[in-house]
Order: C-alpha cells, then structure tokens, then sequence
C-alpha cells in the first residue's frame, strides 16, 4: 500500500512538531580538568567575587543548596559576580548522569569536573580549612578569601557576596 505524497509529508511534519528541538533542550558545556588545569580559577586577581562550588549529583546536601546557588547566580549575573560549578563526580558518569542532571538547570555559571585522584594533594590547595566533605564553597576576590564547607542558604550565600563587594 502505498501513501499518497501528501499524506507522507503530514506524518513527517506531526513527528517534527512532536519530537523536541534541539534547539529547546539548553547546551551542556562541561569541562573536565585535572587540578593543574583548574588551578587557575583559584588564582584570579580581578575585581570579580567568585564562588566556586564543589558538589556531585550523589551528595544530597549539594543538590539541596543548588537551587539557592543557581538563582543567586541568575540574580546577580553580570554584577561582577561569577559562579564556577566544580563536579566531583566520576568522570565516566559525564555522559550519563551529570550532563542530563545539568540539562535541566539553567545557571550562568562556569562548570567543570574535576577529575583528579589526588585529592589529598589538591583538597588543602583550595583551602586549608576543608577537610574534604562536599558541599563546600571557596568565595574570593582579589586575594581576600573565605571558605566554607557544608550547605548554605540563599541569606547565607548572598551576605557573604556582599561582604565581598
């Protein structure tokens, strides 16, 4: 049996309209480093306050406090303010789990994953205070820095940005 032309082309338009746009799902980009291919963020020295963010999709407390992160992001994007998202998990879960977990937010932010088994090298490197326990947040702006590990609220978050400002 054969379809008419015109019939053809209706089922090929519907299975457009139904099946999403690549340009509707947001692009993930996502760049996997080692320590000495990251240790630069830790080293500007501008009048930008930045809050780099270690978190992974298995850390409960991280996914409980990304949702203030991300919209204090949103907020003061552009306000010399710049957000970096540092992904602990596993490199070969890039695929599969954090690029669709980070499909579906939306912040304006930098986002890396750290893939470097010498943690106990590179963990007092970023701060002498962190004992390794994730959520943890470094925020700094031209040499002036504070960390702090575990979760943090929107209140929290954005009184430590000021008291950067």
């Amino acid at each position: 049996m054969r379809l008419p032309l015109s019939a053809l082309i209706m089922g090929l338009a519907l299975l457009a309209l139904a099946t999403p746009s690549l340009a509707t799902v947001p692009e993930v980009r996502i760049k996997v480093v080692d320590f000495e291919g990251f240790k630069k963020e830790l080293e500007a020295q501008d009048d930008t306050v930045r809050i780099i963010n270690f978190w992974a999709t298995w850390c409960l407390p991280c996914l409980k406090e990304l949702p203030d992160f991300e919209r204090t992001a949103r907020e003061r994007a552009g306000n010399r303010v710049a957000f970096i998202f540092v992904s602990l998990d596993n490199a070969e879960q890039l695929d599969t789990r954090v690029i669709p977990f980070l499909r579906e937010r939306e912040a304006p932010a930098r986002h890396f994953l750290l893939d470097d088994p010498g943690a106990n090298r590179w963990i007092p490197l970023v701060s002498g205070e962190w004992s390794g326990a994730i959520p943890a947040t470094l925020i700094y702006r031209s040499g002036k820095r504070k960390f702090h590990e575990g979760m943090m609220s929107y209140d929290e978050l954005n009184a430590q940005i000021n008291g950067m400002l």
